[in-house]
């Protein structure tokens, strides 16, 4: 009965430490293609991840290896830090020119947010965008036109809404304030 007991608890704790709904890149990759490399100073955001250059990261993909690829197509960080009271857990952050704001947890790729440069930010010297129309900036008709546009109701957050089941964002005076994917760190 012990050595019963014994092989559930390992096979539980086991079980425990699969990550679960986190799908490994090559198993995202079966049966789809790779997302398309882009211009070597452009990064494409995604709902999964994003593109830099050549270089496609789904979430999970190391921190050193996407915030290099980032450098390559917008230039150096400017800043860095991290939000230890975030409901996800601990988030370290890396903001980079055009406004892109890469969140990582524990040396991984969790999560991006694209919002207006702050005042002072260097000036872009690559391009961010989304695939497709909606981009930062983009006017409310457009937005609430394109495919999988659904508002979020009661958002104590502001004008939010969603973009199909991966890709949220903000309006604010009638055009897109904010696009995000992935874990964020939003105090609701």
């Amino acid at each position: 009965m012990r050595a019963s007991f014994l092989a559930l608890a390992g096979a539980l704790a086991l079980a425990g430490c699969d990550s679960g709904d986190v799908p490994s890149p090559a198993e995202r990759q079966q049966g789809e293609a790779a997302p398309a490399p882009v211009e070597a100073n452009a990064v494409e955001l995604r709902g999964d991840g994003l593109s830099a250059g050549a270089e496609a990261f789904y979430f999970a993909a190391g921190q050193q290896e996407a915030e290099t690829a980032l450098a390559a197509a917008l230039g150096k960080p400017l800043r860095s830090g991290e939000n230890a009271e975030c409901g996800a857990g601990p988030i370290t952050f890396t903001d980079f020119a055009g406004g892109l704001t890469a969140h990582f947890q524990q040396g991984r790729l969790v999560g991006w947010n694209w919002h207006a440069p702050q005042d002072g930010d260097a000036p872009a010297t690559g391009t961010v965008k989304l695939p497709g129309k909606v981009q930062l900036g983009s006017a409310r008709a457009l937005i609430e036109a394109a495919p999988g546009f659904n508002k979020v109701e009661g958002s104590t957050l502001g004008e939010e809404f969603a973009l199909g089941s991966n890709i949220g964002g903000f309006i604010k005076g009638g055009v897109v304030e904010m696009l995000y994917a992935g874990t964020q760190c939003f105090f609701r």
